[in-house]
């Protein structure tokens, strides 16, 4: 049978006091191999009654969905069920920077990505434009392991078709998968690093003061350990254990500078799966952001002012920068890069650079967005070339610019049509923003 351990009374009844609320539910690992035993942390607003009966409350700033009874849950998801299978189709919407899904049920497990069948949807419900063509096809292009409903059930990510089986327009995978098989012989890796800022319900950062900033206490500082330093460190542990399940090629994850920022890495990975990765990544953090009551946000710039922004840097290299002598290919890449600076902008954030305008200020480790600029180990400029890379000749560099909520397809695909494909035109014509 299940238990509680209240931390300050040995009988939790309902009332209506006002003066207690739940703050945090903890699992005991020490008691493994007893029915699972959890306990509540609670604190008292104000001075407790004589008579001891507490109300649970919930804050207004965390999901409702967060304080439905995960036991409860357990119950109907350790269910046997047989040899169907659950396929949870995720797709890019309609803003091209949100995330789709709905699952059926197959016969069998499918073995790879042929296995799966395509399906659809109804386009205008997922800020597609409504129309008397609005059904949409979901192409079946990459499929994982599903970390949530575990195995065998699966993730599958999809491309977006439009009634006419041409790519819907926040489809940009298919243009991208068609460059990456033109630069094959190149063998492009890239390796993206993406930060993330943690909300309550009401935009607020996490873990941050109602009325106010962190202290001087939190520190401020990237990498961070300690409860006044670190927020929200549970999610993206989660999330790491969750994506290696998941079979997502995620090497690692840190606090950020900003308190409640953090970030996560994804790669090294050739050509189309770059993207594919990623978007996968996003969406296992998402869902364990449900689990927690708590939004990601991938807004390039979430607080104005004189705090760190979120970016989305970007390693890249062929097989010549990777041996001996790559240094070369590094610095001609450079120079291609140089001469594209505002197509690369207008490619790094689905707004065409008015997002990244909010956080390429030339501060906060970050290089202007109207200018382009290079250099070993600057992390103020545009293309940073890693100090172990300059003095041992080879490698990779890392491009700075993409934004938080960049589409990977699109970052990926142009640097690769610079530096690969030798591509010069067309330049989008206008000024950055």
């Amino acid at each position: 049978m299940w238990r509680l351990l209240l931390s300050c009374a040995p009988i939790l009844r309902s009332s209506s006091s006002p003066h207690m609320t739940v703050t945090r539910l903890f699992f005991h690992p020490e008691l493994i191999g007893t029915p699972p035993v959890w306990s509540l942390q609670r604190k008292w607003t104000r001075r407790p009654p004589s008579k001891l009966s507490p109300t649970i409350t919930m804050s207004s700033a965390m999901s409702a969905s967060s304080d439905l009874s995960k036991i409860v849950r357990d119950k109907y998801m350790c269910l046997p069920q047989g040899d169907k299978v659950q396929v949870t189709y995720i797709w890019i919407d309609g803003t091209g920077e949100g995330l789709c899904c709905k699952t059926r049920t197959l016969d069998s497990e499918p073995k790879g990505i042929e296995d799966v069948p395509e399906w659809n949807f109804f386009g205008s419900s997922v800020y597609w434009p409504d129309g008397s063509n609005s059904d949409m096809y979901l192409m079946p292009v990459c499929l994982f392991r599903d970390p949530f409903t575990l195995d065998p059930n699966k993730l599958v990510l999809c491309e977006v078709l439009r009634h006419n089986r041409k790519p819907a327009e926040t489809n940009l995978r298919n243009s991208c998968r068609q460059v990456m098989e033109q630069a094959g012989h190149s063998h492009p890796w890239f390796g993206m690093e993406q930060e993330y800022s943690l909300l309550d319900l009401d935009k607020h950062p996490f873990g941050w003061p109602k009325n106010g900033f962190p202290g001087p206490e939190a520190g401020f500082c990237s990498c961070s350990v300690g409860t006044n330093k670190s927020y929200g460190r549970d999610i993206a542990e989660c999330h790491y254990k969750a994506c290696l399940y998941a079979g997502v090629k995620i090497t690692g994850t840190n606090a950020e500078t900003m308190p409640s920022q953090w970030e996560f890495q994804v790669g090294p990975c050739e050509g189309i799966a770059m993207g594919d990765h990623l978007w996968m990544a996003r969406f296992v953090l998402h869902r364990v952001c449900e689990d927690f009551g708590v939004v990601a946000t991938l807004d390039p710039k979430p607080i104005a002012g004189d705090w760190y922004g979120a970016g989305c840097h970007t390693n890249f290299s062929t097989e010549a920068m990777r041996n001996q002598g790559g240094l070369q290919h590094i610095e001609e890449a450079i120079e291609k890069l140089s001469k594209r600076h505002s197509y690369h902008i207008r490619m790094y954030d689905p707004k065409g650079g008015a997002d990244n305008s909010r956080r390429l200020t030339g501060s906060h480790e970050t290089s202007s967005i109207h200018e382009f600029s290079a250099g070993i180990d600057n992390r103020n400029a545009s293309i940073r070339i890693p100090q172990h890379v300059g003095k041992g000749g080879c490698g990779y560099f890392e491009d700075r610019r993409p934004a938080a909520n960049c589409d990977p397809y699109a970052v990926t695909e142009a640097i690769t049509r610079t530096c690969v494909l030798n591509e010069t035109e067309p330049v989008p014509v206008g000024e950055v923003p």
